[in-house]
C-alpha cells in the first residue's frame, strides 16, 4: 500500500492536508512526481516536508528551473522560479539550505517500481510529465482524440503502469487509446495483468480540472484510489498576494480550480 502524490507548487496547506489524510489511512510509504516548488509561497516548509515525508522524488519542470534556469515558461511561472530561488536563498540555516539544494539537484527524471500487487508483480514507472519527455511533456486528455499517434507513441515507452502528473488534471490513459476520469471509474481503476495504463494523479497544490480540491492516489491491492480532500485555499491565497513576485493569478485560480 502506498501513496503518490504530484506538483505541490509550495502550498503548504493543500499538503498538510494530503499527509495528513495519507497518516489518517495508515499509509507509511509516499512517493512524489515532482513540482514541490513553483508558483506558490511556501517552497521551504514544503521542500522540508517531501524530504521527511516521501520515499522517492522524481523531477518536475518547475524544480528543475528553480536549480537551473527557467525555460518555456511563462512570465508569471518563470518569476516565481526566480522568487523560490531567491526564497532558499534567503535561509540563513547553511545545513539546512543545503541540504534542500541538494535534494533538488539529485532528483532522477524517473524511477521505476516494482510492486506486488496481491498474486502478480506489477512494473510502475514514475515520472512527472510523461514515459517519453519525463519532466516537461503534456498528456492531455483530448490527445486521444486530437492525437491518437502521440498517445500510442507514449505507451510504447510503457511496460505496465505509469503514474505522470505535470498537466494537473487527474484521470487513466489507456492505449485504444481513451481516457476516463476519476468519476467514471467510481474514483477507482483496478489494475489489470496486460493493460497498460498512464495514470494522472493530478495536483495536491494546484488542482486545474474546475475542482479546487487537492488531489492524490493511493495503491492497495491493486486498485488505485483517486482522492479529493477540500484545504484551506484562502490561506494560500492571501500568502500569495501578500507577495509582490508572485503573481495574483497563481492565487485566483485556486480558488476555481483552474
Amino acid at each position: 500500500m502506498f501513496a503518490v502524490i504530484s506538483d505541490v507548487h509550495s502550498n503548504l496547506e493543500a499538503l498538510t492536508t494530503v499527509l495528513a489524510d495519507i497518516e489518517k489511512r495508515s499509509i507509511k510509504t509516499i512517493y512524489c512526481l515532482g513540482d514541490v516548488v513553483g508558483y506558490g509561497p511556501n517552497p521551504r516548509e514544503c521542500l522540508d516536508l517531501i524530504i521527511e515525508k516521501t520515499r522517492w522524488c522524481v523531477l518536475g519542470n518547475h524544480d528543475y528551473a528553480v536549480f537551473y534556469e527557467p525555460t518555456n515558461f511563462n512570465y508569471g511561472a518563470e518569476q516565481a522560479s526566480f522568487w523560490t530561488r531567491f526564497s532558499l536563498e534567503a535561509e540563513k540555516q547553511a545545513q539546512i539550505r543545503n541540504k534542500r539544494w541538494s535534494f533538488l539537484g539529485q532528483l532522477p527524471m524517473r524511477r521505476t517500481l516494482n510492486a506486488k500487487q496481491q498474486t502478480n508483480s506489477t512494473s510502475i514507472d514514475l515520472v512527472h510529465a510523461s514515459p517519453r519527455r519525463p519532466i516537461n511533456e503534456y498528456i492531455f486528455p483530448d490527445d486521444v482524440y486530437s492525437n491518437p499517434v502521440k498517445v500510442s507513441i507514449l505507451f510504447e515507452r510503457v511496460e505496465h503502469i505509469c503514474f505522470v502528473g505535470h498537466t494537473h488534471l487527474p484521470g487513466v490513459f489507456l492505449d485504444e487509446p481513451d481516457f476516463y476520469m476519476p468519476e467514471e471509474l467510481g474514483d477507482v481503476y483496478p489494475i489489470v495483468e496486460g493493460e497498460k495504463a498512464i495514470i494522472n494523479i493530478g495536483s495536491v497544490g494546484q488542482p486545474r480540472d474546475k475542482d479546487n480540491r487537492a488531489s492524490y492516489v493511493y495503491v492497495e491491492d491493486s486498485e488505485v484510489h483517486f482522492v479529493r480532500l477540500k484545504y484551506d485555499f484562502e490561506t494560500t491565497v492571501n500568502k500569495i498576494l501578500a507577495i509582490e513576485e508572485l503573481d495574483n493569478f497563481q492565487a485566483e485560480r485556486l480558488r476555481d480550480g483552474r
